[in-house]
């Protein structure tokens, strides 16, 4: 308030989005410093945008709790979330009260190794629809039941559906400072689709990711495996180098379809990996032909032997070749993986044929 000649009075007129604004920087007081802001702007309509930094020292679920903590605000409609890495813009330890260093880009992290973990293997695939994380729901199964000790981490970060194939939706406990990973058929299972609701969308740029991924490589008791198997989204993005940057790979399988389009895709994300020194293991060609249920009779649905054509390209095997069936999406949904549920089936018996290529070509031993 401010005197102006002759004793009138002046009040400074707040707009409501001045005042909405006030609000939501004293919540999020509460869970970043100020530093971390790079930009808040709120309209008159309720609808906040915030970016803020985040440095690979902050915990993995900090910008889920900044958006919590904005949308708890009273006003606020709808909330945007921009995170920027603050170790790439030389702002390392933003958080924490430490001067940036402008210009200085750290180095990429050094993958470990985790003997306890086993034998990591990436499933990855060019393209996304070719059944990668039903081979992958499958391949975890089939060891398990060839007597491995077996974990499936879904790094699926945008479309976590492990736990559905698996029949598991409860959130994993916390003993002793790590998480319980959850077990369904012999296998342990980690997933951000345990992590947050089912509507919840993944709009997570690569920082977030890094964290996630290094948050289920090490907070998580996986205890000790014979293998650990990784379902990576499609493509050749932010959580595929995040994997090869904080873990030893012993090695990728690459999924495709027949389809020259498919085969075009996986051989780009076969190329990925040679690069940063994974090798692949090899090709599984999924839906590659179908067997009628009642005369036995063999089709070609798509074109046949891109998953050849792709393995002899690449100069690695050929592993499966895993055909259409009718009824395997249902049991996926239901959370019953198909080498459980019709163990005889035609694509149970070739997905339990790739687990024993995979066993052979990694030499572990089942235990009894």
């Amino acid at each position: 308030m401010l005197t102006l000649r002759g004793g009138r009075r002046y009040i400074p007129r707040v707009t409501p989005s001045e005042t909405l604004k006030t609000r939501v920087q004293d919540a999020l007081s509460t869970v970043v410093s100020a530093r971390m802001i790079r930009a808040l702007d709120v309209d008159d309509g309720g609808n906040v945008s915030l970016t803020f930094l985040l440095s690979r020292g902050d915990p993995p679920t900090l910008a889920r709790e900044v958006r919590k903590r904005v949308q708890s605000v009273a006003g606020v409609v709808g909330v945007r979330v921009n995170v920027l890495d603050a170790d790439a813009q030389g702002a390392g330890g933003a958080g924490r009260g430490a001067a940036p260093t402008p210009g200085q880009v750290p180095p990429p992290p050094t993958p470990v190794a985790m003997p306890l973990l086993g034998r990591a293997i990436a499933v990855s695939s060019g393209k996304g629809g070719v059944g990668k994380s039903t081979v992958s729901a499958n391949l975890a199964a089939a060891l398990a039941r060839q007597g491995h000790r077996v974990g499936l981490m879904d790094a699926d970060i945008y479309g976590p559906n492990i736990p559905r194939m698996f029949g598991v939706d409860r959130k994993p406990e916390v003993s002793g400072g790590k998480m319980q990973p959850l077990e369904a058929y012999g296998v342990k299972l980690m997933s951000l689709g345990l992590l947050v609701e089912r509507d919840q969308a993944a709009i997570w740029r690569g920082p977030i990711i890094m964290k996630i991924i290094t948050q289920f490589l090490r907070d998580v008791a996986w205890g000790e495996l014979d293998y650990f198997l990784v379902d990576l989204p499609p493509g050749t993005g932010d959580a595929q180098l995040s994997l090869v940057q904080a873990i030893h790979l012993h090695g990728a399988i690459i999924v495709t379809t027949p389809q020259e389009v498919a085969v075009g895709d996986s051989l780009r994300g076969a190329k990925m990996f040679e690069r940063v020194g994974v090798g692949v293991l090899g090709i599984v060609e999924n839906m590659s032909y179908y067997v009628c249920p009642h005369c036995h009779e063999r089709s070609e649905v798509f074109l046949a032997g891109g998953g050849k054509r792709l393995a002899a390209e690449l100069g690695v095997p050929l592993l499966a070749e895993i055909p259409l069936q009718a009824g395997m999406p249902g049991l996926a949904d239901r959370g019953h993986p198909i080498v459980v549920a019709e163990p005889e089936s035609p694509a149970a018996t070739a997905l339990d044929a790739l687990a024993r290529a995979v066993a052979a070509t990694l030499a572990v031993t089942p235990r009894s």
